[in-house]
């Protein structure tokens, strides 16, 4: 019998390499791309040795022209379909808007939203026909509050993947296919340390911070729930309904006064 394949991009580390670790516990092969082979070559060894599972690496950069058609070309050279797809690559873009280039903005606009956008669009229709799929989107609770100062299109981005997400829930009720929004709070990886941003959130609370491997176990059985958006901690779901009852006024000011914490304007 042929396993089911997980295709998960930003899977070198972090949430990505956390949630390779879940899939193929629970028996899929997986197809894992990022820019970085050597990471995910080492977890593809790991995960051989643990679970029998066999990994396609394949080594891509979303923000080059034609990423999405090249990683699914590469999936159907093996003879494979996607059988659950984990949107998961992703980055901050430090500084505020006017001191950013263009050409970043675009580059994390691609990353973050076309390509997963793209993506979905092209394995959604074989999924349908086959009549079992699954889809996350990871995004974050910052698609739930205000947004900040810095980083400004994070939040944006991220609300864009949540309300995607629901949509294609609602769309895709009963076809066999079920779709989520990982929404993950400050998560234990290098996440910070690329965008230079670990000072100053290694100064938040404990009670804020969750480890990769929790979060992934939380996105994947809501997933399998077919809960369209994942909350994965109760320090989330308490931040996400408070920004959502505050008067939207106050929740802004909350928002300013804290920024300084967690995004870097310069």
């Amino acid at each position: 019998m042929v396993r089911r394949l997980c295709l998960i991009t930003g899977a070198s580390a972090g949430i990505g390499a956390a949630l390779a670790r879940v899939y193929a516990e629970r028996g899929y092969d997986l197809a894992l791309t990022a820019r970085r082979m050597a990471p995910m070559q080492a977890l593809a060894d790991e995960l051989k040795a643990r679970y029998g599972t066999t990994c396609l690496l394949i080594g891509e950069d979303l923000a080059s022209n034609g990423a999405a058609d090249r990683i699914l070309a590469a999936v159907d050279a093996e003879g494979r379909v996607v059988d659950a797809l984990v949107n998961n690559a992703g980055y901050g873009l430090p500084g505020a808007w006017h001191a950013t280039t263009w050409a970043d903005q675009h580059a994390f606009m691609t990353v973050m939203a076309t390509v997963p956008c793209e993506l979905a669009h092209k394995v959604l229709p074989g999924m349908r026909e086959r009549r079992f799929g699954r889809i996350m989107n990871v995004a974050s609770l910052a698609g739930l509050i205000p947004g900040s100062a810095g980083h400004t299109l994070y939040g944006a981005v991220k609300s864009l993947l949540i309300k995607f997400s629901q949509s294609l829930n609602l769309e895709n009720a009963g076809s066999g296919v079920h779709v989520s929004a990982l929404c993950p709070g400050f998560t234990y990886s290098e996440f910070h340390d690329v965008n230079g941003t670990r000072e100053a959130v290694s100064k938040m609370p404990a009670w804020m911070w969750q480890d990769a491997a929790s979060v992934a176990q939380a996105g994947f059985d809501g997933l399998e729930r077919n809960q369209a958006v994942v909350l994965p901690s109760m320090a989330s779901h308490a931040i996400a309904t408070v920004a959502r009852l505050l008067p939207q006024r106050l929740a802004l000011k909350i928002v300013a006064r804290q920024s300084a914490s967690y995004r870097r304007m310069e």
